[in-house]
């Protein structure tokens, strides 16, 4: 980790140094745009480095762990307003925090020990490689990563298809699969021979993030690394994420606040930008109640129905700030040609069958009642 100053922990979402932070990744977001000479998106450390200089990965562990042990309504506040900052930073703190949560409260004593101080100071970067138990490739007959029981622990071979940083990992959390079906959620260090992260995917959006397939050939892993099974369906354990099926949701609603913002900022000049700008921020602002009390145990729909509608409204938002910038919102550079980007991942990134269905028909006209 590159030298920092002295930390200034972030205590709660109204503590003044979360908009001392935000600001400052909102600086930096706009050179994550920009390919470098070796043909790659920059990686952001500084702006990694900056978040564990204010503690924001202590947010999401318990005390007990070492963390700050803040609320779900806490952490979605968090993370709306990273979000609207920076959603590559963001991104990549979502699959952090997967994989730190899921170390914490494995059970597994050696990896806490070994692992969770490093990692909530921000000299160690973990990583999760779990899509394909979830909604990646989960429609393929055979398992992309296959685990084989030995001796001293387990054999993984194949890959994992989408891990965020998988070239930076220290580690990474895995989940394979035996023939019988069972699954296991294991720490895999990424120095083990056969781990083998392949070059970063040139995305559409967010290619910061260097997310890209980390291949498995004959990688053994001792079993003193096993946070969870052989059991079928390992990822039903529940040690994710704490926001859960919200997370999604929430970074949507940060960037379609950005975008809202902006065209409010526009309006200023141009006061034809108003109407529309408000009609935006009133739904922005009741999903954002309704993200809130759900986070708070108060759900009021379901977290599929409002995945939809703030999928809906970060195309609609981020689309409107592209109108009002008018030609220079269209020249690389700009945040608003980002953002539309941006809002196109919302599409696909762990987006359950029933929000691409709901998706498919509003594109397409079609009624869903």
């Amino acid at each position: 980790m590159s030298e920092i100053n002295a930390p200034v922990e972030i205590q709660s979402p109204d503590d003044p140094a979360l908009a001392e932070l935000c600001s400052q990744l909102s600086e930096l977001s706009g050179s994550l745009d920009f390919q470098q000479h070796d043909g790659q998106y920059p990686w952001p450390q500084r702006q990694l480095d900056l978040c564990a200089q204010y503690g924001v990965f202590r947010w999401f562990l318990e005390e007990e762990f070492g963390g700050l042990g803040w609320t779900d309504r806490q952490l979605t506040e968090g993370y709306l307003a990273l979000s609207a900052a920076c959603q590559t930073t963001t991104f990549i703190i979502t699959q952090r925090t997967g994989a730190c949560r899921r170390i914490a409260l494995s059970g597994n004593e050696f990896a806490r020990e070994k692992l969770i101080d490093p990692l909530l100071d921000g000299s160690r970067f973990s990583t999760v490689g779990i899509s394909h138990l979830t909604t990646s490739r989960r429609h393929l007959a055979t398992p992309v990563l296959k685990v084989e029981e030995t001796d001293s622990g387990f054999l993984l071979n194949g890959f994992s298809p989408w891990v965020t940083g998988g070239i930076h990992a220290d580690t990474i959390v895995v989940g394979a699969q035996f023939e019988d079906g069972r699954q296991i959620l294991t720490v895999v260090p990424t120095d083990l021979e056969g781990v083998q992260a392949e070059t970063p995917a040139d995305l559409v959006a967010l290619s910061g993030s260097h997310t890209g397939k980390v291949s498995l050939n004959n990688v053994q892993v001792d079993r003193k690394w096993l946070l969870a099974g052989p059991v079928e369906n390992v990822m039903a354990q529940g040690i994710g994420a704490r926001t859960g099926g919200l997370q999604t949701s929430t970074l949507a609603l940060g960037l379609a606040g950005a975008a809202i913002r902006f065209i409010f900022k526009e309006g200023e000049k141009r006061p034809d930008l108003l109407a529309p700008a408000q009609a935006l921020e009133q739904d922005h602002q009741s999903l954002k109640e309704i993200l809130l009390q759900t986070a708070s145990g108060n759900e009021s729909c379901g977290t599929e129905e409002l995945r939809q509608r703030c999928n809906s409204l970060v195309l609609r938002s981020t689309q409107a700030a592209l109108s009002a910038a008018k030609g220079m919102g269209f020249v690389t550079g700009h945040p608003v040609g980002r953002w539309c980007r941006e809002a196109l991942f919302f599409m696909v990134w762990s987006c359950p069958q029933p929000v691409v269905n709901a998706q498919l028909c509003q594109l397409a006209g079609i009624s869903t009642d």
